[in-house]
């Protein structure tokens, strides 16, 4: 590892102690770090890696299965997330609270320096065989799931929020469609099992978008990263009875239909055929309700709540 003196501060460039890569060919990373960048990755894919150099299994599955997972959730275009010779400036990597302590940490400092909107580049390096007598301490499975898990961890737009708006989205729709009672389409009939189908779908969905929520609140506290609209209106807008309003509108309003026919259950004297679906509707109403006022409550615990 060394370190170059610039107007802008000190330059790191960080590299494994292994001989398989050329200290004495690091141009491209000081130029990239003195034209602006904060973190400039080598790519081997892109500058060529020699015959052994690297096992078959991690260069045609693990390093580019996970640079790929890296590049989707964190919005970059670097091809090689795992390359050890990287360069950085010193104060802005210092910045990110990096804290990872095992092989992931490859992966860490590529990701918090996308969320923070740091420039990241890449260039094209060369991997050679490792010059060391004794076998690397790299498990395979073990370290990539390390790896995944981090990836994984701090991207809920990918791990939560959009799988819960497709949950959403789908069982509010069978919901909708299916609240005054059976439909057929195109000789399909569809009754009281699509219907618990779409309260068990509009359930989850809003739960894991809750959770989603939850979990970019939490990155936020922990990880320095670019502000989005909901980010900023959550920190800067949200009060505890937005949220307790915003539940109640459909937890009163289920309860409110429940109650409607309750009265004309005992008014026909028990016969509830015709309005086992709106009950079905507004009991799923009511439940979403109830879970959005508590979950204001653990949102609140993560914001400014005293606005």
């Amino acid at each position: 590892m060394g370190g170059i003196q610039a107007a802008r501060g000190q330059f790191i460039i960080m590299g494994d102690a292994d001989d398989s890569y050329d200290f004495s060919n690091l141009d491209a990373f000081v130029h990239a770090l003195r034209n602006g960048a904060d973190l400039v990755m080598g790519n081997r894919f892109k500058g060529g890696i020699a015959p052994k150099a690297m096992p078959p299994l991690h260069r045609y599955l693990g390093n580019p299965a996970l640079s790929f997972i890296g590049r989707l959730f964190y919005r970059t275009s670097i091809g090689d997330f795992h390359c050890g010779l990287r360069g950085f400036s010193r104060s802005r990597m210092l910045d990110l609270g990096l804290s990872s302590k095992g092989m992931e940490f490859a992966s860490e400092m590529v990701m918090c320096a996308c969320m923070a909107g740091y420039v990241v580049t890449e260039v094209p390096t060369v991997l050679r065989p490792d010059g060391r007598e004794r076998p690397p301490h790299l498990n395979t499975w073990r370290d990539g799931w390390r790896h995944l898990k981090l990836l994984m961890t701090f991207a809920p737009d990918h791990i939560f929020i959009a799988p819960a708006i497709l949950l959403l989205v789908s069982g509010f729709a069978l919901l909708i469609l299916l609240v005054r009672g059976p439909v057929v389409i195109h000789h399909f009939y569809m009754g009281s099992h699509f219907l618990a189908l779409g309260s068990l779908l509009s359930l989850s969905g809003l739960n894991v978008l809750i959770f989603g929520i939850l979990a970019k609140l939490a990155t936020y506290k922990r990880v320095h990263i670019v502000s989005t609209p909901v980010l900023h209106y959550f920190h800067h807008h949200f009060k505890l009875e937005h949220g307790l309003l915003l539940g109640a509108i459909p937890f009163f309003s289920g309860l409110l239909i429940n109650a409607l026919l309750l009265y004309r259950w005992i008014h026909d004297n028990g016969s509830m055929e015709t309005s086992v679906h709106l009950a079905f509707f507004a009991g799923t109403l009511a439940a979403m309700g109830f879970c959005i006022m508590l979950a204001s409550f653990l949102v609140a615990l993560l914001v400014d709540v005293e606005r």
